[in-house]
């Protein structure tokens, strides 16, 4: 855990879906106080992929209740297409931030790289959102809604299994794409053709 000057707020910044074959990327920024942190600690907040479903939807009440604000930031599939994975999840990232109604004390960012032009005190954390409780909190805020959109859109596009495998990389989703072809929200920089290939 960074240590900090505990009477700063912090901003823990996460996002999801960067190696999701379909669909946007999405980041969170969820802002705490020192007592919340320590709160949102004891009710077993953590990196969300070690949790259940069913704990992430209760733990995304109780983050949006006692959080200082909370935020999303997204990035399109095209963006994702143009500039990159890793620069469009920075992309979403700072607009997470700067949607922020106050500017933290600090910005934990989740990884090794900083928020490109962000006007913003920053400190990345490696493996952030398990040390840090507020990336944590980031992590679930963004799974949570990442799941929610892509299960909304399991009905238009019903061949890939949405639904179960919220767009990522799994047999039966590449057996779809081989089969039917990558969709319009499908990244086309992901090498898709290779699936079609085999």
């Amino acid at each position: 855990m960074i240590i900090l000057d505990r009477v700063i707020r912090v901003a823990g910044i996460d996002e999801v879906g960067r190696g999701s074959l379909f669909g946007p990327v999405v980041a969170a920024a969820v802002m705490i106080s020192p007592e919340v942190e320590r709160q949102l600690q004891d009710l077993g907040v953590r990196d969300s992929k070690m949790l259940s479903h069913r704990k992430r939807q209760t733990l995304l009440g109780v983050i949006k209740d006692l959080a200082l604000d909370c935020q999303l930031g997204v990035a399109s599939v095209a963006e994702i297409d143009r500039f990159n994975i890793l620069q469009a999840s920075l992309l979403a990232m700072k607009r997470a931030v700067l949607k922020l109604a106050e500017v933290p004390g600090v910005c934990l960012v989740d990884g090794c790289h900083e928020i490109p032009q962000l006007d913003r005190v920053q400190r990345t954390v490696v493996k952030g959102d398990r040390t840090e409780v507020a990336i944590a909190a980031a992590s679930i805020v963004a799974k949570v809604w990442r799941d929610e959109l892509i299960t909304r859109l399991d009905p238009l596009f019903p061949h890939y299994d949405l639904r179960a495998n919220k767009g990522y990389g799994t047999k039966k989703h590449r057996l779809a794409i081989a089969q039917f072809g990558p969709s319009c929200l499908h990244r086309r920089s992901f090498k898709l053709k290779s699936f079609q290939a085999q």
